[in-house]
């Protein structure tokens, strides 16, 4: 049984969707709008003579509510006791169904607060295009924030990376990029001096577009993906619990001619972002 669980990995095609977008209330057949503190009690029917497990009969119409947009991304969803006392089932049956909602990534379970409809996610194919471009065609609002923006010489490393010069001019610059006014990645690019956007252009554009308005085409990447911890100063950046998990990306970019026209080192909120990598056989 599946529940609408997607296989996310970060990679090269881009296509954004939301579990949220254009919803404002929490509305179920027959029911007015709740708030997503007010438990969330799913009509559900049990057949007892069916073969399907009563797990999986408590389970799928939950999953199809979510992905139908019935009940809203945060919602807190009734507690595994009052969901099996109400439908007649053992605990452990009600618990198998919550578990399973929350391995796919439906639900997000957390000791002392409950179970939770996951927050908005951010699901991507990848593409070379901007994700904030990507977002706001999604009816997200965006905002960027630059923490630093510096002129540097390319040490050993850096020049590696970009295959230019040691010593030869680059620019660093670090901004985040917000969400519905909630932190989503942090983003650290190492740019050619030559064709790097200004200041003022990287706190108004994504990076890409800037590019574009310098007449500089990203034309193919190279990104190698992973999963870790967040480090402290991490949490804080992207408003996270201790040691949550983020995602990582580390992306190479190469103009028409093939030449480095960026490297970045990007960490995401795992909680609101994945990618999606199509398989062909």
């Amino acid at each position: 049984m599946a529940y609408g669980g997607v296989l996310h990995i970060p990679v090269v095609k881009h296509v954004v969707e939301s579990a949220g977008q254009g919803m404002s209330t929490t509305e179920h057949p027959g029911k007015s709008a709740q708030s997503l503190d007010v438990p969330f009690a799913p009509d559900i029917t049990i057949d007892r003579l069916s073969p399907v497990p009563l797990y999986e009969q408590i389970a799928q119409p939950i999953a199809d509510m979510i992905k139908n947009q019935i009940i809203q991304p945060g919602q807190l969803i009734e507690d595994e006791v009052s969901l099996s006392d109400r439908l007649d089932v053992s605990r452990p049956t009600a618990r198998r169904a919550l578990q399973e909602l929350a391995r796919v990534g439906l639900l997000v379970r957390r000791r002392g607060a409950g179970t939770r409809v996951t927050p908005v996610h951010v699901q991507r194919q990848l593409r070379l295009t901007s994700l904030d471009s990507d977002l706001r065609q999604a009816g997200h609002t965006t905002s960027t924030k630059v923490l630093s923006y510096e002129t540097l010489l390319a040490d050993a490393e850096t020049a590696t990376k970009l295959q230019c010069e040691q010593g030869s001019e680059i620019v660093s610059v670090t901004r985040i990029l917000s969400m519905d006014d909630s932190p989503l990645v942090v983003m650290h690019n190492i740019i050619p001096a030559s064709i790097a956007p200004s200041l003022t252009a990287l706190s108004q554009k994504s990076l890409y577009d800037s590019f574009i308005d310098l007449n500089v085409v990203p034309e193919t990447a190279v990104q190698n993906i992973g999963a870790r911890n967040a480090t402290k100063h991490e949490s804080e950046l992207l408003e996270l619990s201790a040691n949550a998990a983020i995602l990582t990306m580390e992306r190479f970019t190469f103009d028409d001619h093939h030449n480095v026209i960026e490297h970045g080192d990007h960490i995401y909120n795992a909680e609101h972002y994945s990618v999606t990598i199509p398989l062909v056989a």
